[in-house]
């Protein structure tokens, strides 16, 4: 039996990589100017962004379970196992409707293999655990060698983020109106991860010059075997500064691979333009 890889449009992987790999994906919803749009499919993050930049406020609603069931259905139909890897359930109730789906194919189909996998990441982070479960899936891997390497990276995926204006945050209830207001006022800039699959603040950092620079800082103390790690980068409508940070770490580290890519809708939505999210795997 072979295995389907299947992700969630907040995981932000790039297209081209889903096309090679064959992943299925399942939009959450954007819902913007009186009208709800497939993250991915029928709205373009730009679009998103120059809203906000416009003052709007865009909202995001989680994937139905009728769209999961759907794609499960699809698969376990050919016989495939099927590994749903999430968006961190701490964010968003797509988990929980992937796991509504995955109760109703086990009554349509008793013999399915078919599991979902919380994988306490957002954006990138979760893309990465999906794209190095899919190349070992596209080797040959069964399904539980595709498991306990998925519980491996689930429990060592490293965030570290910063976004442009707070107000974005407080927006999305992520922080208060006054943290917000003297943020912008003394442009600071916050660096955030996620842990435990929340988000968490880590520093305030003064002047955008500086941030990027302690963001290899910390991936250096935190991550390991860097050289020899495909490290992943995503934006909100800012690749002129993904790419500066793209080109310190791979003078300083030069990673096996490095992605970047942009922040999808539905991320892009809470974390607004000028975001900056770097991911790669830790020491623990």
């Amino acid at each position: 039996m072979n295995v389907q890889i299947v992700i969630d449009s907040a995981s932000d992987l790039p297209k081209d990589i889903q096309e090679q790999y064959q992943i299925d994906s399942v939009p959450l919803l954007v819902h913007l100017d009186g009208e709800d749009y497939l993250d991915g499919e029928s709205i373009e993050p730009k679009t998103v962004y120059n809203a906000m930049r416009a003052g709007k406020s865009p909202k995001t609603a989680q994937a139905t379970p009728e769209s999961f069931y759907k794609i499960f259905k699809k698969h376990v139909e050919q016989n495939r196992a099927v590994i749903y890897m999430a968006f961190s359930s701490e964010l968003s109730g797509t988990y929980q409707s992937a796991i509504i789906a995955k109760e109703q194919i086990a009554e349509d189909y008793p013999d399915a293999d078919l599991y979902c996998i919380d994988t306490k990441a957002a954006s990138l982070g979760c893309g990465l655990i999906a794209y190095h479960a899919a190349e070992l899936a596209n080797r040959g891997g069964d399904v539980q060698d595709i498991l306990d390497m998925t519980n491996h990276y689930v429990n060592n995926i490293e965030h570290i983020f910063t976004v442009d204006d707070l107000e974005y945050l407080h927006r999305g209830g992520r922080v208060s109106r006054t943290q917000a207001f003297v943020g912008s006022l003394l442009k600071i800039k916050p660096l955030l991860h996620v842990e435990d699959g929340k988000l968490i603040p880590l520093e305030k950092i003064r002047g955008a010059k500086k941030v990027l620079r302690r963001m290899v800082d910390l991936m250096n103390e935190r991550g390991e075997n860097l050289n020899e790690q495909t490290i992943a980068i995503t934006h909100g409508d800012d690749e002129e500064n993904a790419n500066k940070l793209k080109e310190l770490i791979q003078e300083e580290i030069n990673p096996k691979q490095v992605i970047v890519s942009p922040i999808g809708s539905a991320i892009g939505a809470h974390a607004g333009p000028g975001t900056i999210a770097l991911f790669f795997f830790n020491q623990s």
